[in-house]
């Protein structure tokens, strides 16, 4: 098997579980768009890379296909069996998928592009797909208009020293310098979600960069991102703190020729 980035592989191990917590699902329009725009009805199969914990595995039950989940962290792995149970889990990279020739009629990524050895995973994914079958990029970012999401993410990156990575878009131009692919189109929607302060903690300790760190900065990190929250007066009557998310989602069809 393909070898995945130390940061991921070690990062969500170690975060699996606060992965699972703190992580929003997608909403169901995006997820009815792609069913649409990728032609994926019952019985087809539909691969979920880099699936993580399943948050969109979970989201894809409705279509009513024969899903696969495709992760190479165990322990992303292990949670993903006990939250979608029966659905199929494999070990693999997307550079390096289980999977026979021309069999798959959607790929769907989420949260995890930024990842790939894109050139390699271009090329695997064009081989698991269909004439004509579909590629989908998915992810769930901070909406940072808002003040208050900015200086969390201000925070996360001073105290973990490091930015995420989630909204680097380097992969597009590579990917379209493969010719595998369709031109890319996008929709961005909406995605609020209440969650708990304690949600709230678990979706920054799901990073892998801060996964990473020591018990001592991962603790001073938690506490400012507390000072924050209590500070600014986030936090509702019910408990709850509204975190506003934006979902993007882009797509494209496998070419041939």
């Amino acid at each position: 098997m393909s070898s995945i980035p130390r940061e991921a592989a070690v990062g969500f191990q170690r975060g699996a579980a606060d992965y699972e917590r703190g992580r929003p699902g997608y909403p169901e329009a995006a997820v009815a768009l792609l069913a649409r725009e990728l032609v994926i009805g019952p019985g087809d199969v539909v691969v979920d890379l880099a699936a993580g914990t399943g948050k969109l595995t979970r989201a894809l039950l409705g279509l009513g296909a024969d899903l696969v989940a495709v992760e190479p962290v165990a322990g992303m792995r292990a949670q993903l069996a006990r939250a979608v149970p029966g659905v199929t889990v494999l070990d693999g990279t997307a550079e390096r998928m289980p999977l026979p020739d021309a069999t798959v009629r959607a790929v769907l990524v989420a949260q995890a592009f930024h990842w790939f050895d894109v050139p390699a995973a271009a090329a695997e994914i064009h081989r698991v797909l269909v004439p004509d079958g579909g590629l989908a990029v998915i992810r769930n970012e901070w909406d940072d208009s808002i003040s208050w999401i900015a200086e969390l993410k201000a925070l996360t990156a001073e105290h973990a020293h490091r930015v995420e990575r989630d909204r680097a878009d380097e992969w597009r131009e590579t990917l379209a310098a493969t010719g595998l692919f369709s031109p890319l189109a996008e929709q961005v929607f909406p995605n609020p979600v209440r969650v708990s302060v304690e949600t709230l903690h678990s979706r920054v300790a799901s990073l892998s960069f801060v996964a990473m760190l020591d018990d001592a900065p991962r603790e001073r990190l938690r506490d400012a991102v507390s000072d924050l929250v209590s500070k600014r007066g986030l936090v509702a009557a019910d408990g709850l703190l509204d975190t506003p998310y934006r979902t993007h989602v882009v797509w494209c069809r496998r070419r041939d020729g």
